[in-house]
């Protein structure tokens, strides 16, 4: 056996050391194969939502490296400045003087660092204690300013300073396509993001219609938006506030795809009013209107089936007394073409009565422009100061009311606050007093205007009394409520 190892191992070796010189002769020989992993370095322009990409075979890296890195930046700088909302709300009083109570969630956006927050009107309806938590868990009380439900908006404070907040972008630059996130509280899943495409603009999906004047010019998004994400931010891939969440379309009661945003535009214009008023301050055309459709165009010789056809004019209104006609096609306001009557009166519904607007519109085939200033409802170009009565000794009083006007007080020959709505199940609800009513004196003593009202409620001691009358029924008439 020893004999033949030592026979074998020169072989062996020899074998060996061949096969390490062909390993060595080939590495000089030949080069090693390098594998590249080829990762597309993003441009800094390609942030830019204006620019685009033109390529035959079109890059999914590229393209989801994009959006992912705005949805990161959107969401970073969004997510801080939208809070959770929760609401205890009075649902009904027994015959034994016990309160029942209910409570409802939603959402908001801070768009001061002094701690205003916009929200839907449904999420704060009836409201008996309103309770904000922030991002970052703190959590405060909120007063109301004010609502209006004509577009599901209202306006609360909190008591807070440099507050993480939202800023305004310009809703009427977006466009159909665009990428959107929503960012808000659903089933209290507290700062949940979500992302979708603008499906369409000015949309109305007719949940308003028990709303005189109700405004629906609605962003349609499919981000997915479900039950708490009410009055939460919609905002595009620069992190800017293009929409609060107010509702969504469903067979179930959760998304199915379609969500609805009031415009940030007509946001803003709503706060101000709030903030400035107590109130919206509605600039009306005073027209009844309907769509065009190819029918209308073709009898009307319109050169394109779009606009809004004037069916009737409201005498002494702003479109009667800048002649106006029953027949008219409206197509633009001021430098914005309308096609369709939500966008007329989203656009009407930004100004204030007293301002001047440019109706571009079809008389008998020609295009015509008039100057219309608006007017409010009671057809004046007054602002008409209202107020929600929230807040104080008087919280659950739930009456919004006004101050009369110059002309009312000449034509009623009396100073007083007109009532303009009364919430159900409210102290005032209980007392039968209706909308219409004309306060003038408040446990005897005369009252002018809002805030003298308020004033009187808040100085009474246990009972409070309202006199007053109805324009359309003679006599005086009292309503006593407890505080």
């Amino acid at each position: 056996m020893i004999k033949a190892l030592k026979t074998f191992l020169p072989v062996i070796a020899a074998s060996l050391l061949s096969a390490f010189a062909a390993v060595i002769i080939y590495r000089q020989v030949e080069q090693p194969k390098e594998i590249i992993i080829q990762r597309e370095q993003v441009p800094p322009e390609a942030f830019d939502r204006k620019v685009s990409y033109k390529s035959s075979t079109p890059s999914t890296s590229k393209r989801n490296t994009i959006v992912d890195q705005n949805f990161v930046r959107a969401s970073q700088e969004a997510t801080p400045g939208v809070v959770f909302i929760n609401t205890r709300q009075l649902i009904q009083r027994d015959f034994f003087g016990g309160n029942s109570y209910g409570t409802s969630s939603g959402s908001g956006v801070i768009i001061s660092p002094n701690g205003y927050i916009v929200t839907n009107n449904h999420v704060i309806e009836n409201g008996e204690k309103i309770s904000v938590t922030l991002n970052d868990n703190r959590e405060y009380d909120a007063k109301i300013i004010g609502t209006d439900p004509t577009t599901d908006i209202a306006l609360l404070k909190i008591e807070e300073e440099n507050l993480p907040h939202l800023l305004f972008g310009n809703s009427d630059s977006l466009q159909v396509g665009e990428w959107v996130l929503a960012i808000g509280s659903p089933f209290r899943l507290q700062s949940t993001v979500t992302a979708g495409i603008v499906s369409a603009k000015a949309r109305n999906i007719n949940i308003l219609e028990n709303q005189q004047y109700g405004i629906e010019s609605f962003i349609q998004t499919d981000a997915a938006v479900n039950p708490g994400n009410s009055g939460g931010a919609l905002v595009n891939i620069q992190g800017d506030l293009i929409g609060v969440n107010t509702a969504i379309i469903t067979q179930t009661g959760k998304y199915e795809g379609y969500s609805f945003a009031v415009p940030s535009n007509l946001v803003q214009k709503i706060i101000r009013d709030l903030k400035d008023y107590g109130s919206v301050q509605r600039g009306l055309l005073g027209i009844n209107i309907s769509n065009v459709d190819a029918s209308i165009a073709e009898e009307l010789d319109l050169p394109n089936v779009e606009g809004i056809l004037i069916s009737n004019i409201n005498p002494g209104s702003a479109a009667a007394e800048s002649g106006l006609k029953m027949g008219d096609v409206i197509i633009r306001i001021n430098n914005s073409k309308v096609a369709s009557i939500p966008e007329l009166q989203e656009l009407i519904a930004r100004f204030r009565p007293g301002d001047q607007v440019e109706v571009g519109y079809f008389r008998n085939g020609k295009y015509n422009i008039k100057q219309v200033t608006l007017k409010n409802y009671i057809n004046t170009t007054d602002l008409l100061s209202t107020r929600m009565m929230h807040g104080g000794s008087w919280d659950d009083l739930g009456m919004e009311a006004r101050d009369l006007t110059r002309a009312e007080m000449y034509r009623l020959e009396t100073k007083g606050v007109r009532v303009e709505s009364i919430t159900r199940n409210s102290k005032l609800h209980r007392t039968n007093m209706e909308a219409g009513f004309i306060i003038t004196k408040v446990n005897k003593n005369p009252i002018s205007n809002v805030d003298e009202l308020a004033q009187a409620i808040d100085e009474a001691r246990h009972e409070v009394i309202f006199e007053g009358f109805y324009e359309q029924h003679d006599g005086a008439y009292w309503y006593t409520f407890k505080k």
